[in-house]
């Protein structure tokens, strides 16, 4: 690290070159001067750490020069040293932001580098001290910024912030993307562009390091030029890289505002970094919104899709279940109307018509069924009773199919709210399948009935040939069915009116032999 740069103004060229000596064996790097107009052209083109300035000097005294440094390098560390030492000296020197004060003739060379090293430390202090003073709401402002994530709120929240922390009259924020020539504007204030302002804006873009550039003072030659173009007195500018966006903070005082210090810099790199991370936070959130938009239309689409394949394979299901009797009833008709047809083979002809209307009914109520499940009002069912109710009713075809039905049903199970003439359907739907499954050489029918949580758990087991893999998968879609003449409705029915009361059926597929249903309905049931 380069040693610290001290800058020596005094008339007196014995004590100029002894401030000289003592400092450069203290490890200071030190320049002299004996003519202090000379020392105020030197500080508007090279910048220095610390200026050591006798105060009494003709024509121009020490508090003169003291103004220069301060207007052209604010930053810089002062020291005063003075043979004539009085309370009002010390006064207007700190009034006047001194670090600190020195009497000459100087007793040791130590004190000398004692007095740079406190005025140093002094300078570093009030520094640090209008640092954190600036950080303190400088925690509020980021915050509300990261928390804002609709696009034009936070521009405004950031032009907002940056002209009320770094106390500036005009604010921007400009930005390129990786693929782009030039930088565009985001939002502004208090700015006129120009062709000046967007190459100033184009140079810090192309820099990974902040620019601070005064009129007055040390500085880039270009940089001045172009702020001169613009009239201004300060400004800086902060770029911030991300992989596929480049963006500029920038801001500038005018010709009658104070100069910008480096702490100023140091609080605008924070404030910009916090705003480029806000800008790409709002980016990926704007991203994410639309991607959600685009997934939900995509969605939406899909569904209206199925549901018009389903409408599709619904109508083609439909036609095909009542196409076939319609064209039986017409054959029917057609033949019992000849007029050579004897008297009883008409009346055959006549039956089977009517068994086929009959068929017809059957399918047009089951379709109903199946389109309004749910339209009765729910009562307290004892499961136990209404199992044994239809193993009642339901005895003598069982015993016909050759159906020997084993039952495990619980005493204990709890009262469930239910439609109860729905509930028994599917339990007749069931046991029906079961046996049709095990025809024509019968089987064992298992019905287990236990508590499951909040419900009751059912199993419907038969001991038939089970349903392959391929169809399980369809088993309960509308017409389709894995038995000859079968309206394929009757588990459409059943999952429909059980998925109605809060429950659900499915087929347990691993449950050999022959094919096992559960039910789970909870005791609350579901309006």
């Amino acid at each position: 690290m380069e040693a610290p740069f001290v800058y020596v103004v005094d008339d007196e060229p014995g004590i100029a070159m002894l401030c000289e000596r003592v400092l450069s064996r203290a490890g200071y790097r030190v320049y002299t001067e004996t003519n202090p107009r000379k020392a105020v052209e030197y500080f508007e083109d090279h910048p220095i750490d610390l200026l050591l300035v006798d105060i009494r000097m003709p024509e121009v005294d020490g508090f003169e020069v003291i103004q220069h440094i301060q207007r052209w390098q604010p930053d810089a560390a002062i020291l005063i040293m003075t043979g004539h030492g009085t309370v009002d000296t010390a006064i207007r020197a700190l009034r006047q932001g001194v670090d600190g004060l020195i009497l000459k003739p100087f007793k040791q060379g130590a004190e000398l580098v004692d007095a740079v090293k406190l005025a140093f430390a002094d300078n570093q202090k009030k520094r640090d001290a209008a640092r954190t003073q600036a950080l303190r709401p400088l925690f509020a402002v980021t915050e509300a910024m990261l928390s804002e994530i609709r696009r034009a709120p936070l521009l405004d929240l950031i032009v907002k912030a940056i002209t009320n922390q770094v106390n500036c009259s005009q604010t921007a924020c400009y930005q390129k993307s990786k693929d782009a020539n030039d930088y565009s504007r985001l939002a502004a204030r208090g700015i006129y562009e120009s062709n000046s302002l967007l190459e100033l804006i184009s140079s810090a873009g192309e820099s990974d390091s902040p620019v601070l550039v005064n009129a007055t003072g040390p500085g880039n030659p270009t940089l001045k030029a172009l702020l001169a173009d613009l009239d201004l007195g300060s400004a800086i500018l902060v770029p911030v890289h991300h992989p596929s966006l480049s963006t500029v903070f920038y801001a500038a005082r005018a010709l009658d505002e104070s100069p910008f210090r480096e702490s100023d810099l140091e609080l605008f790199q924070i404030l910009a970094r916090q705003a480029a991370t806000a800008l790409e936070n709002s980016r990926l959130y704007a991203e994410q919104v639309e991607y959600v938009r685009q997934l939900e239309a995509s969605q939406k689409a899909l569904i209206q899709s199925e549901k018009m394949a389903a409408a599709g394979r619904l109508s083609a299901s439909i036609a095909h279940e009542l196409n076939n009797p319609l064209q039986a009833v017409q054959n029917c008709l057609h033949l019992a109307g000849r007029e050579d047809l004897p008297g009883e083979k008409r009346r055959e002809y006549f039956d089977m018509a009517r068994t086929e209307l009959e068929r017809l009914m059957v399918t047009a109520r089951r379709m109903l069924d199946f389109y309004r499940p749910n339209a009765s009002t729910q009562t307290q069912v004892n499961l136990v009773d209404m199992l044994e109710y239809v193993l009642s009713l339901m005895s003598r075809q069982l015993s016909e199919a050759k159906v020997n039905v084993v039952k495990d049903i619980r005493d204990d199970l709890p009262l469930i709210s239910a439609v109860g003439s729905q509930v028994q359907q599917v339990f007749i739907n069931l046991i029906l399948n079961a046996a049709d499954a095990m025809t024509p050489d019968g089987g064992d029918l298992r019905i287990t009935a236990r508590k499951w949580e909040n419900g009751v758990e059912l199993l419907f087991q038969d001991s038939g040939k089970g349903i392959s893999k391929l169809e399980q998968a369809n088993i309960f879609e509308p017409f389709f069915s894995t038995k000859d003449g079968g309206t394929g409705l009757g588990l459409t029915v059943s999952y429909n009116i059980i998925t109605a009361h809060g429950g659900s059926l499915e087929l347990l597929p691993d449950r050999a032999p022959g094919a096992c249903f559960r039910i789970l309905l909870p005791t609350g049931g579901k309006q």
